[in-house]
């Protein structure tokens, strides 16, 4: 049987372009240790042409790797500081994961 308590989540956060240390910011508030950021394009529904150009939206994905119960604080944190309805505009989700090496925990 698997302790759910030892499992740990990979946080992904996604983020208008130039908040990721806003997220980093709040997400350390509340426990959470190192993050990777990425920067990332945005492809959806809506693109915005500019005399011919179509300009897509910049955005940035922070990675964290953390426990259950961190990971609900960050999400919690994510969605009133800086979440869909601010300038950051980030999303967030999590996925469990059952392995991993190369990483320790402190």
């Amino acid at each position: 049987m698997i302790d759910e308590t030892k499992i740990q989540k990979a946080l992904h956060v996604i983020c208008t372009a130039g908040y990721a240390d806003d997220v980093v910011e709040v997400a350390r508030k509340v426990g959470a240790g190192g993050a990777t950021i990425l920067n990332a394009r945005g492809e959806g529904a809506r693109h915005q042409v500019f005399m011919g150009i179509t300009i897509d939206s910049e955005r940035e994905i922070i990675l964290f790797l953390t426990d259950d119960e961190t990971c609900e604080k960050i999400m919690q944190a994510v969605k009133e500081k800086v979440g869909f309805n601010t300038e950051a505009n980030c999303i967030c989700f999590s996925i469990p994961v059952t392995d991993a090496i190369g990483i320790s925990q402190h």
